[in-house]
Formats: structure tokens, sequence, C-alpha cells
């Protein structure tokens, strides 16, 4: 990453929109709000922007409930990168205003395992059961701090039957970056997050999509106001272009329409 830019990792939600850099000296500052499932390529994005421009960027990932509660408390911020569903919600109730939405890309929740290790059947609601009852430690994202897969797997564990025993495991993580670091580094036996955020993490950790019957495809979205500055506009472009949009699906989220 060049020095430039700041990336604001949010893995353990102490800090809050107030933390951004101050306006640079000579470039405008850009101030975005951004879920974490285009981590990798948002900042690589941001990196060859500044270096073209001369602007600067701050980068804030987290949950998509998170993002999205930051980027309404934040007047300076620039764009909102989070879940389709909740800009939509957001734009209906009159929070996000005068704006454009443009669909990034679709994942699906998934299992994660630490590289190495035998990935479990998890194929069927019952290899599912089977496979989290028999793991030692289990992490996924706080449903409390608005994390997508978090709430969706909190409603599956109910489904199967097997609530008090995963939660008397589970750690809750802030969000799908630290439910990773907590397979790869601490080796936590099952990480449940986004499919696109096991893979930007580790491509030999991912055990696999929830099996049908509890399926969960997220869209991601831009919302950004029609009245924007020429730097915001630039970034958008470029973050919309063919490349920034091949680069986004090459971490594995896909693009919209695609089968």
């Amino acid at each position: 990453m060049k020095t430039g830019m700041t990336l604001a990792l949010w893995l353990f939600g102490t800090l809050g929109g107030s933390a951004a850099l101050a306006q640079s000296g000579s470039g405008e500052h850009l101030m975005i709000y951004a879920a974490a499932a285009v981590k990798n390529a948002l900042t690589e994005i941001a990196d060859d922007y500044e270096a073209r421009t001369g602007h600067t960027v701050t980068v804030v990932f987290d949950t998509a409930g998170a993002t999205e509660r930051n980027f309404l408390a934040d007047a300076r911020a620039a764009l909102l990168i989070t879940s389709h569903s909740r800009i939509e919600r957001a734009t209906r109730e009159g929070a996000l205003g005068d704006g454009t939405t443009t669909v990034l890309g679709v994942t699906v929740a998934g299992i994660a395992v630490p590289p190495g290790s035998p990935k479990p059947d998890v194929s069927s609601a019952d290899s599912l059961r089977t496979a989290l009852l028999a793991a030692e430690r289990i992490a996924f994202s706080d449903p409390g701090r608005g994390a997508t897969v978090g709430t969706h797997f909190a409603g599956v564990i109910d489904s199967l039957g097997v609530r008090e025993a995963v939660m008397a495991k589970a750690t809750l993580a802030t969000n799908g970056l630290e439910t990773m670091r907590l397979v790869l580094e601490e080796g936590v036996d099952i990480g449940i997050t986004q499919t696109v955020e096991i893979l930007q993490a580790s491509r030999e950790a991912y055990a696999g999509p929830f099996p049908e019957a509890f399926e969960l495809a997220t869209a991601y979205s831009l919302w950004h106001r029609n009245d924007l500055s020429g730097a915001v506009a630039d970034f958008v472009a470029q973050l919309l272009a063919p490349a920034g949009r091949e680069r986004i699906a090459a971490d594995g989220l896909s693009p919209p329409g695609a089968p």
C-alpha cells in the first residue's frame, strides 16, 4: 500500500468517523466508508487514484451495518459501499438523500477453515450441523454490529437446533476481516463470513458455501450524492471503469447479472 492512503480496518470498533484525516494540503481528501467485502480491490484502486491525481483517500472498512451508520454520521463522507438492501432501505426512509446507487457485485455466505486442515462437508443441513458440533471454536461477525452474514448465521443455528452448542464455543468478531484473522492466525476451526472475504484472505481457507437450504446471496452497491466534486467524480469513474470492475470481480465479487 502506498504511504498516502489511510486504510482504517476498524477491527475493534473503537474509532468514530471523527478519526479521519484532516483535509490534505494541496489536494482534496476523500472519505469513504465501505463494507469489508471490497477491501482488497478498493485499497488498490484508491492507491492508484492517489498516485494519479495527488488527492488523498481514507477508507474505513467494517460490517455492512456499521458502514452505513458511520457514513450517515460523518458529514464529510464522500462515498458509501455497503449491502444493496441497506442502501435501498436508507433511501426509502430518507436517510440518504438525492443520490445514485450502482451495484458492484454479488457474493454468498461461506465457511472458512484454517488452510491445510481437513475441509468439512457443508453441502447439506445435516452435514453443516455435524461440522458445527464437531468444531471446537467458531467465529462469526457480531449480529449486533449489523453483520449481514452474522445475522443470517444466527438464524441458521436456530433452524439447525444447535444455537446453545454453537454459542458456547463462538467468538463474535467485529467484522469479516476479524473473523478471517481468527481463522488464519488463531486457528479457529470454522469461520463464517462472506465468500468474497474468505477468498481475499486465503483461497486455501475456503470450505464452501452454505448448503442450498441456507444460501445467502448479498449484493453490494456504491452510493454517492449527485452533486459530486470533480475529485469524487473522478474516483467514481475509476471505480466503475472496466479495469475497476475487473479488479472487484477478481476477488470473488461476481459482477451484476453474472450466472
